[in-house]
């Protein structure tokens, strides 16, 4: 985000159509004063302190950076935990997130203007001339349109822009000749037939090499793409337009924009997530500031800052006012539909909504951000960083951490704002918890299980891109930075476009779209920055004061959640709604409320109990969509139930030299032996059994003996390793994977379970690895020989005594976390260890071995079955059903006599309901397939 717009706190008032310098300078005075009045009576952070800080993230810079340069650079990224580059066709496919590597040296690319920020002048220098020499832009490679133009073309555009600024100081870049302008022209128009659409939209994906809808292209038949995929081009489009003169750029980006600003919906204002690009109809109509959506909001603000045209601003503005009525629910931003837009679509948040508090700095909104900012925070100190996805109760729904940067930008820009030093220590712990529990050897690694403190083999590249420079920048002073950082604003990317492009070859027609057919709020369009009392209002503790009061949130949060309760039911005195965690079937008042919401409650003659909506029957239409979110509830409420049940993932935690506990590696857990949850964990050093499948008595009981043994697996039962291992004397036991290539990146983690008969005789802890994990044990061994691990529920602290170098220390520890987090991995049982086929990594099952090992099941104690005669139905199990598809949910037995059982069942589609509640439906169901 720019800070040119980043903060009003002064009283005075911009003309409707000033030039931007004019909006920049006058910007920056509100944010000096607005500082001034915010941290009046604050004990600043002292400068040697922040100093230390930043020179803490220079380190880090360098440690990520330096990593990827000796062993992944040419490749896109680096893989920190087997310290090679990620070469796309080489690795298991992880599906769309490989679509943003194109062989063209992603990370490098992206990293250029961090170079710059950090003053690291020579190294930008040096990575230009590589980015000139070897990068090639034509490869026959299919890649996301979205993420090409944020991180390839924003790089690009980003490095160019501050290739030019050094080269006027005088000092470097004397030699360049806009060699990256030249790159940057080349790849825009190798995205150019994108945009050959009817409607404008570009397709999501691209062949730099073919184009699109060529038989060689291997693309262009796709008929979907994201809101923010197709509204997240003007930037870098606009800038490349103005840079080299070439109009067609911009008006691409304009005219792909200004058809989503039409197919709003236009009662409540709002987008939905995905949309038809061919005939503009909504595809998901859920629509939040998260996934799908986010950076289209940020776009419209900042393209108006870039470009100075007020039909963005309107535009935003008109947004911003329905996300505030209908999707704000502070401290909580919780998606909606946006034809009902009362009606809350999910009850979890994703973790990309992060960057909203930033964008409302921007806007000048603070007291929603600091809300918003401080709720966060207090889900980062639970779990060390923020999950994918957790619940309005503030429970992992997602476990992984990419490492995403967006909390820290808005951390940024809240300090811009407020001048609090509160979050200079926000800042501090996130650097610190990046030290403790993602720092590698050979880089940062992403976290598979933020529970657990598992690693997954990734370092993407936005992680040198914004990560460092916003950390970087939080710490800095003026005179740190080489440039005035104020002359420029940010992309979705971090990268950096200065604003003197407002001024430059404006030939795009300017006419106003949005107030011809738009009632505005007037109120919602001043060109000001409003008074500090306003803003602040007499207390220099202001910020301290909206966050007191969200400081337990977390941890004393209800379990019901925070759900929207209509403000005239508040008015009115009526009690809130009935929620499906409150419901009993025995309690009259309950079934009193259900019969008025339209919702039927039927005993089975098996016990089980079934409830049926007829939205028609209810007493009224509010009451209906009441029993609408009821019956979605109760959808979500059995899902969870479910999965609270299952055992969670264990880690095994490398914590000899040179890992110092760096690497964890998510491990499955087994259904017999020691349980790691319930006692201390097993620490020892690894030994190879002989034979390797361990399927025999131990031919080398020595080497095993007081140690954690490593077995293959295959030929013989988990529970027969079991024994064989403990036999021999050793203290616990890892099986690998006999499945070359398997990964918990690309496969289901799942349950090792017994042999059918007693395993109470198994007292040593067993966890499972997949071969790629495996064999990072196994090259640690022949590279060091010694190999120590630890087996646990979860990551331990590393021990700083055994660290030949001082790592910062958190203040935060790591806290304890309920055993009954709902877990985000699909699991699954598996009863034997016999050779088979790979691991598909869309299924919830692992193939048959052989029809002689029994099966398991899972049958909850308490069902609730649903059925429907053309209503919406639920059930305590999870399962929406139709009329064919009634009564109970079966135990099927495959023909394959497989042991295997998944427990992550999905909502089976609903063929009818009344044709009010259609579109709603709709979006029910594709909630439970929603992918981030």
């Amino acid at each position: 985000m720019s800070k040119a717009g980043g903060c009003r706190g002064c009283g005075c008032r911009v003309p409707q159509r000033a030039s931007w310098s004019l909006v920049a300078a006058t910007a920056a005075l509100c944010l000096v004063l607005a500082t001034s009045v915010c941290t009046a009576g604050a004990a600043p952070m002292s400068r040697e302190e922040k100093q230390k800080l930043g020179n803490q993230v220079l380190e880090m810079f360098d440690h990520a950076y330096g990593n990827y340069m000796e062993h992944a650079y040419p490749a896109d990224e680096l893989m920190p935990l087997t310290c090679r580059g990620r070469v796309r066709g080489q690795e298991p496919s992880r599906g769309d997130v490989d679509d943003a590597l194109g062989k063209f040296s992603l990370t490098l690319i992206d990293s250029l203007d961090t170079l710059v920020v950090l003053n690291k002048t020579k190294e930008f220098e040096d990575a230009v001339r590589k980015v000139l020499r070897d990068v090639n832009l034509d490869n026959d490679v299919v890649v996301s349109v979205f993420e090409t133009n944020i991180r390839v073309l924003g790089g690009l555009l980003g490095g160019h822009s501050l290739a030019i600024m050094l080269k006027e100081k005088g000092e470097h870049m004397q030699w360049y000749n806009d060699e990256l302008l030249h790159m940057a022209k080349q790849l825009g128009y190798k995205l150019l037939p994108a945009f050959n659409t009817t409607s404008g939209l570009p397709y999501p994906r691209i062949n730099l090499k073919f184009g699109i809808r060529k038989p060689e292209a291997r693309t262009g038949t796709e008929t979907d793409t994201c809101t923010a995929c197709a509204g997240t081009l003007i930037l870098e489009f606009a800038a490349l337009s103005r840079f080299t003169g070439a109009t067609i750029f911009e008006e691409y980006a304009r005219k792909a924009l200004d058809f989503l600003w039409e197919k709003r919906q236009r009662s409540s204002n709002l987008v939905g997530v995905t949309i038809n690009i061919h005939t503009g109809d909504w595809v998901r109509k859920d629509s939040g500031v998260g996934a799908g959506i986010d950076s289209y909001y940020e776009y419209l603000l900042k393209a108006y800052v870039l470009l100075g045209d007020d039909s963005f601003l309107e535009r935003f503005n008109t947004h911003y006012d329905a996300i505030m009525r209908y999707i704000s629910q502070p401290p909580l931003l919780l998606d909606v539909h946006i034809h009902k837009p009362m009606l809350n679509a999910r009850t979890w948040m994703d973790a990309l909504l992060a960057f909203f508090p930033g964008l409302q700095v921007l806007k000048g909104d603070i007291r929603p951000a600091i809300e918003t900012h401080e709720m966060l925070y207090q889900v980062i100190k639970k779990h060390n960083f923020l999950p994918e996805a957790f619940t309005t109760d503030f429970r992992v729904h997602w476990a992984q951490h990419p490492l995403r940067p967006e909390f820290a930008e808005s951390t940024y820009f809240l300090y811009k704002a407020t001048g609090d030093p509160y979050y200079l220590e926000v800042g501090k712990t996130l650097i610190e918890n990046l030290n403790k529990y993602a720092r590698v050897p050979c880089g940062f690694a992403a976290m598979k299980d933020v529970r657990t403190g598992s690693h997954e083999d990734r370092m993407d590249s936005f992680f040198l891109a914004e990560m460092f420079k916003y950390l970087y920048l939080l710490f800095a002073d003026k005179e740190d930075i080489i440039f005035d950082i104020e002359d420029y604003i940010f992309t979705t990317e971090a990268h950096l476009l200065p604003l003197w492009l407002s001024t430059t070859n404006r030939s795009i027609s300017k006419k106003n779209t949005t107030s011809e057919y738009t009632e505005l709020d007037d109120s919602n369009f001043d060109w000001t920055c409003p008074n500090t009392q306003i803003l602040f209002p007499n207390d220099p503790l202001y910020a301290q004061s909206i966050r007191e009061p969200l400081k337990n949130v977390v941890d004393k949060s209800c379990p019901r959640g925070i759900i929207r309760v209509r403000e005239e039911s508040f008015r009115s005195g009526a009690k809130p709604p009935l929620r499906a965690r409150d419901f009993m079937a025995t309690n009259p008042e309950h079934l009193e409320i259900l019969k008025k919401m339209g919702v039927s409650l039927i005993h089975l003659k098996d016990g089980r109990v079934q409830l049926v909506q007829h939205a028609i029957q209810a007493a009224s239409s509010i009451d209906a969509e009441d029993g609408l979110r009821f019956m979605q509830e109760m959808i979500e409420l059995s899902s969870q139930q479910q999965k609270e049940q299952q055992l969670p993932p264990r880690a095994v935690q490398i914590i000899s030299h040179p890992f110092f506990g760096r690497v964890v590696l998510t491990a499955g857990p087994a259904q017999f032996g020691l349980d790691l949850s319930k006692h201390k964990e097993t620490r020892g050093f690894v030994a190879s059994s002989k034979p390797y499948n361990g399927c025999s008595e131990l031919t080398n009981p020595e080497a095993v003996m007081g140690k954690i043994a490593l077995i293959q697996r295959g030929q013989c039962m988990f529970a027969e390793k079991a024994r064989n291992i403990q036999n021999a004397g050793a203290i616990g036991g890892i099986v690998i994977d006999d499945n070359e290539g398997s990964s918990s990146d690309t496969a289901p983690l799942f349950q090792m379970a017994g042999d059918g008969k007693d395993t109470d005789d198994i007292k040593i802890p067993m966890l499972f690895l997949f071969s790629k994990e495996g064999s990072i044990i196994l090259d640690a061994i022949r590279e060091h020989e010694q190999v120590e691990v630890l087996l646990s529920d979860k990551a331990r602290d590393r021990d700083p005594e055994m660290e030949n170098e001082d790592q910062p220390s958190s203040e935060n520890d790591s806290q304890n976390q309920s055993a009954e987090q709902m877990l985000s991995l699909s699991q699954t049982v598996d009863l034997a260890d016999k050779e088979s086929p790979e691991h598909p990594a869309d299924s919830h099952s692992e193939a048959s071995p052989s029809d002689s090992e029994e099966a398991a099941g899972f049958a909850p104690s308490e069902q609730i079955s649903g059925s429907t005669e053309n209503h919406e139905t639920t059930s305590l199990d999870g399962e929406c059903t139709d009329l064919d598809n009634q009564v109970q949910e079966q135990s099927e037995t495959e023909e394959d006599s497989s042991p295997n059982v998944s427990w992550g069942t999905k909502a089976q589609p609903i063929d009818s309901i009344l044709a009010d509640w259609n579109e709603d439906i709709e979006a029910f169901e594709m909630m439970e397939k929603d992918e981030l």
